[in-house]
């Protein structure tokens, strides 16, 4: 009797929980969070490895809208890290992208609008995205630098302290600016 209760529990607590996810659901999920916490943490190589494993994943299920939302992911990984390209990746799936992948294409681009969210690194992307529409404030520098600190992105954080950098040396204060090579040294390991 015990055993057979234990059962229906568990069956119930089974059914309660929704649809179980697929395989490729759960494989290439965790394939595009470890690209992205490789890939903010500045190690490239173990980034771009799961990176494909993603894509091979997300390649089985013949989904090229899926596709086009992991290109979208590593364009706004990247973006964060105020590396900017055209999203060639995205670009060869464009045509079965639905309308939120556009959308947000179209963002990543510094064509469109969108608002920012509470997310550290959806923040770092709208930074990184005002910064290349030229769009950026001092503020928006010195809170993605800590945003990207609280993190421990390394990538992030040489980039964002690399802006900072340049402007403390076109302003002269050089105050500033050793103490923020200070910074890029310890982050770069080289102090």
């Amino acid at each position: 009797m015990r055993r057979r209760f234990l059962f229906i529990v568990l069956v119930l607590a089974g059914c309660a929980g929704g649809p179980v996810p697929r395989d490729w659901e759960l494989g290439s999920l965790a394939a595009l969070n470890a690209f992205k916490s490789h890939y903010l943490k500045g190690d490239t190589r173990p980034a771009q490895l799961e990176f494909e494993r993603a894509l091979a994943e997300l390649r089985s299920t013949g989904r090229g809208d899926l596709l086009a939302r992991a290109e979208l992911i590593r364009c706004a990984v990247r973006a964060a890290s105020l590396e900017f390209d055209a999203c060639p990746g995205f670009e060869k799936l464009r045509a079965d992208a639905g309308a939120d992948e556009l959308a947000y294409y179209e963002f990543l681009s510094g064509r469109a609008q969108r608002t920012a969210s509470d997310d550290p690194l959806a923040r770092l992307v709208y930074a990184g995205v005002q910064f290349r529409s030229g769009n950026i404030t001092p503020e928006n520098i010195s809170a993605s630098i800590d945003i990207a600190s609280a993190q421990a992105w390394r990538r992030p954080l040489l980039a964002w302290l690399g802006v900072q950098e340049k402007r403390a040396e076109a302003a002269g204060d050089r105050e500033a600016l050793e103490r923020i090579r200070r910074r890029i040294a310890l982050v770069a390991g080289k102090s």
